[in-house]
């Protein structure tokens, strides 16, 4: 597929990895992506996915700005899942929970419509993932329940504004993602093992990155483990479970932090007859600033 430059976030692809391509606020997109809106803008962002004019990698959107992992489930399973949130919070960080049947989430954005207002959403039957889709409407129901959790994009900004260099930007990749043996605390029929993603760094910088990264506990905070993968039984650190190809290089360290992929794991396990999450990437552009998330 042949690319350009233009100012937005790119969902290209190299053999087979989705690919986005950062320089500052410039982007390589497809010709599909081809929309003027302003892409530092939340509210312009959403309003452009709400009218069907973006559909891509949300990535460096509104930067800046927090953006939410997704779960919507019905009301029979909502309070076990909110108590699931309250037991594990790093890797579950939940930012705002909806009123069963209410599509809004004001404390995050005024104008937003959980139905609409992102790129593709991934649809669960009994735990099974149907397929994605780019519109929920026809699909909400009465007694749904919305939870946006924080995700790693906010504190991934804050290492990059502080000078460190993550290797998947370099790359235009995903972070590697690996199921580990470590097991969250369970709540009803919510429970099983934790999901991580790893980001390596020369020694000065891993400290620096673990620093950063525990100003931000609602976004995932510092790492749960650091080094030796086979502790928690990553029995190959060169193969990760989801996301991009692992990238640890000479000299580095392994580091991984609590991954919002978490969630959607266990809640494929309690096998709702529906839920939904987001689809990987394509995330929740919220109005609150990373910088509101930041605990000191």
């Amino acid at each position: 597929m042949r690319c350009r430059v233009a100012p937005a976030p790119l969902d290209c692809r190299r053999n087979g990895q989705r690919r986005f391509t950062v320089m500052s606020n410039v982007a390589v997109l497809s010709r599909a992506d081809n929309a003027d809106f302003d892409r530092n803008d939340p509210v312009s962002v959403r309003q452009a996915i709400r009218a069907g004019l973006y559909r891509r990698h949300t990535g460096m959107m509104a930067p800046g700005f927090v953006q939410a992992n997704l779960a919507i489930l019905p009301a029979d399973y909502a309070d076990e899942f909110a108590r699931f949130c309250q037991r594990n919070p790093q890797p579950c960080p939940l930012l705002a929970m909806s009123e069963p049947g209410s599509p809004r989430l004001p404390e995050l954005a005024e104008d937003l419509d959980i139905r609409t207002d992102l790129p593709s959403y991934r649809v669960f039957k009994d735990g099974v993932a149907t397929g994605d889709v780019s519109d929920i409407r026809n699909l909400w129901r009465d007694d749904f329940v919305v939870f946006a959790l924080g995700c790693s994009y906010s504190f991934e900004q804050a290492m990059i504004e502080a000078g460190l260099k993550l290797n998947h930007w370099e790359t235009g990749l995903e972070p590697a993602i690996y199921l580990t043996s470590i097991q969250c605390r369970p709540a009803g029929r919510f429970s099983g093992p934790m999901v991580v993603s790893m980001r390596s760094f020369k020694p000065a910088d891993a400290i620096r990155a673990i620093q950063i990264t525990s100003r931000f506990p609602r976004v995932h905070g510092a790492p749960v483990h650091i080094g030796l993968p086979e502790q928690i039984g990553i029995a190959d650190v060169h193969k990760g479970w989801q996301g991009g190809p692992p990238d640890l290089r000479e000299g580095e360290i392994p580091l991984f932090w609590a991954c919002g992929v978490t969630p959607q794991s266990v809640i494929r396990s309690a096998k709702p007859p529906i839920s939904i999450t987001h689809t990987p990437s394509h995330m929740l552009v919220t109005d609150l600033r990373n910088a509101s998330l930041a605990s000191f």
